[in-house]
């Protein structure tokens, strides 16, 4: 079982990680690709094979912890949270598809490994790891059920988009931002379904319960 036990600069494997996801369309990814990354980055080929260990899921867990970093750097709170919550959801996994916009093949072998039964459990921690981020970026602050139901909710919506980005050839990923929009109308449709069945004497709030209570959690 590869494990993703995290050695060396933590940075460095950071930096090094969009490297790796560039080489890997190639070479997949092992170890050819992190040479690639080294040779590309000006860096040690012995000390950047050490800091992944040969693991694939190392790297990958890397590469989308650097997407994560990105994401927090270009997308602040404070602008997302200015949005309508449909809107902060749709920007947050927008942005994820631009960054691993010309990495599709990358993506498609990376989803291959983290398929394996040996990284199903450290597959769903990166995801989980995700989800959050981008719902603490959208304002969330609950700490009850909620703060599960949501993460795990996010977290399957960005994992199917991810399955079309890998392999999207239309412009601009259109058929992926249709796909996300599509998934993203669908829990909130299902959400008012259920706000409607569950309080039928005309509770009826205008956002999705799944997508709400961001600011003012219950408590």
């Amino acid at each position: 079982m590869e494990t993703t036990e995290h050695t060396g600069d933590d940075s460095f494997r950071l930096e090094l990680a969009p490297l790796i996801a560039d080489a890997a369309a190639f070479d997949g990814w092992t170890n050819l690709a992190v040479d690639a990354a080294a040779d590309c980055a000006g860096v040690d080929r012995a000390a950047a094979r050490f800091a992944f260990g040969g693991k694939a899921m190392a790297m990958i867990e890397a590469w989308t912890r650097a997407i994560d970093a990105d994401m927090v750097a270009a997308l602040p709170a404070e602008r997302v949270t200015s949005l309508p919550i449909r809107e902060r959801i749709r920007t947050l996994i927008e942005y994820r598809i631009d960054a691993m916009a010309g990495r599709e093949e990358a993506l498609r072998l990376a989803l291959v490994v983290m398929a394996r039964p040996g990284n199903v459990a450290a597959t769903t921690r990166l995801a989980w790891k995700s989800a959050d981020v981008m719902w603490r970026l959208a304002g969330d602050t609950a700490t009850d059920y909620n703060h599960y139901t949501k993460r795990a909710t996010l977290g399957a919506i960005y994992a199917a988009t991810l399955a079309v980005l890998a392999d999207d050839r239309s412009e601009d990923h259109a058929d992926t931002r249709a796909f996300l929009a599509r998934r993203i109308d669908g829990v909130m449709r299902f959400e008012k379904l259920k706000a409607q069945v569950l309080h039928p004497k005309g509770e009826r709030p205008s956002l999705v319960r799944l997508f709400g209570r961001l600011r003012y959690p219950a408590r």
